[in-house]
């Protein structure tokens, strides 16, 4: 056999060994079709996209029937069902309209954004459970599951800048300032602040940092307020086992703050006084006291003098504690456990804080009853808030660092100022039941 011949044979083996496989392939490829085909045939029709109850929701659904009635004859319920009035709700509508319009399918009809934006209210404000919201409002647990988060992700996503943002101009500052004068008689203050866990499941795997002194898993909410009960900034999801003190060392505003990248005022002498004092945050003994964080004296073998100034502080700083207290009986679901992971319930979270700021701001006397008062002799009136079910407080761990021999001067001007110039006649009084 010469070359030629030789090199004809080879190619036509070479066909032959294609054209098998390409037999073979084809047989597969029949075989995988004929069995498709098969299971297709045996598959039950599907009937339905949705179970014919959940069909009736525009007819029997809470949203179509009890929240119009509520309405129409009975306002101050439907707040208390919706945590808001029918101005708040439209305006919310009209605002996370663009942010939750979906296009038909060819299946079934979606849902209108007014009814979702019904549904995470009343998700917030009861803390219930999807599967119950979902034979009120009729709609799958699984769809509420999305709605929950598709809403919540909007109202943090077009409120926040305009409602939930910290100051960063001298004037904004100073307006916080003048607001803590004006309501506590406690000057060159812009905020307080303070922190509070929000329970959670445990989360997958292990997330041993999640468990808290408490003994359950949980978020941590840290937050700034200022004197009308605003949140200013807010700082969400940290492990339940961090406290305090290490959030706010951590955090994006003490870093601001350090770098003055926040455009803080120059130092102002307080009223009535000459002497320079810097602007400052005001919190509890969990933190490290410096010149931009002011905090009470130690609770043990205090001077007059301290007490006087310790009151003083502390009747400032009452609004941080009113404004979770306010904001977890309008909300209940922060009272609950969230079967979410932490990243869900953050959102969550960071959803009821911009709600809360957007009614005190729309409504500022509404449920006026929950806010901690005073009557004509200075005396505590309880809040309404304080015999609800609350979050619970963040453990104090405390940060025993360098001692600020600037800070402690200034927390002493501060002492001899409520003790002299800057004193208020009810004070003295007051100390005695401190």
């Amino acid at each position: 056999m010469n070359n030629n011949h030789y090199i004809h044979a080879v190619n036509a083996m070479q066909m032959m060994a294609q054209h098998l496989q390409n037999q073979a392939r084809l047989f597969l490829l029949w075989q995988r079709i004929r069995r498709r085909r098969r299971r297709i045939e045996l598959r039950s029709p599907r009937l339905l996209w949705s179970h014919q109850w959940l069909l009736r929701r525009d007819e029997l659904g809470f949203f179509s029937n009890l929240v119009n009635e509520l309405r129409d004859e009975d306002p101050l319920a439907y707040k208390t069902f919706m945590r808001c009035g029918p101005d708040v709700f439209n305006e919310l509508c009209r605002r996370l309209h663009p942010w939750l319009l979906r296009k038909p399918s060819n299946y079934r009809k979606p849902l209108s954004p007014e009814l979702m934006v019904a549904i995470t209210l009343r998700f917030l404000a009861s803390g219930s459970d999807y599967r119950s919201l979902a034979f009120g409002f009729r709609v799958a647990s699984n769809t509420i599951s999305g709605v929950v988060k598709e809403v919540c992700h909007a109202i943090v996503g077009e409120l926040e800048e305009e409602l939930l943002s910290t100051p960063n101009t001298e004037d904004a500052w100073r307006e916080v300032a003048t607001q803590f004068s004006t309501k506590w008689n406690f000057h060159n203050s812009i905020g307080a602040m303070d922190g509070k866990h929000v329970a959670i499941k445990r989360p997958p795997g292990t997330y041993q940092e999640y468990y808290n002194y408490k003994k359950f898993y949980s978020i941590i909410l840290f937050a700034i307020v200022d004197a009308d009960l605003k949140f200013i900034y807010v700082d969400i999801g940290s492990p339940g086992s961090v406290g305090d003190a290490g959030i706010w060392n951590r955090s994006q505003i003490k870093q601001a703050i350090e770098q003055n990248t926040l455009n803080i005022p120059p130092d102002t002498p307080l009223p009535g006084d000459n002497e320079p004092m810097p602007y400052f945050i005001i919190g509890d003994d969990a933190f490290s006291l410096t010149t931009r964080l002011m905090k009470p004296y130690g609770h043990r073998g205090l001077t007059y003098e301290e007490k006087i100034f310790n009151y003083r502080l502390s009747r400032a700083r009452r609004v941080v504690e009113n404004a979770f207290g306010i904001m977890a009986n309008r909300f209940r679901v922060l009272t609950r456990t969230l079967p979410h992971k932490p990243e869900t319930a953050a959102l969550i979270t960071h959803a009821c804080c911009v709600l809360h700021n957007l009614l005190r701001a729309r409504n500022p006397v509404a449920h006026a009853d929950l806010v901690d008062r005073e009557d004509a002799n200075h005396n505590l009136i309880p809040g309404a808030w304080r015999a609800g079910v609350n979050m619970h407080e963040v453990e104090d761990h405390a940060l025993r660092g360098r001692i600020n021999v600037q800070a402690k001067t200034q927390r002493a001007l501060l002492k001899l100022y409520y003790n002299s110039i800057g004193a208020v006649d009810w004070q003295q009084d007051k100390v005695l039941t401190f």
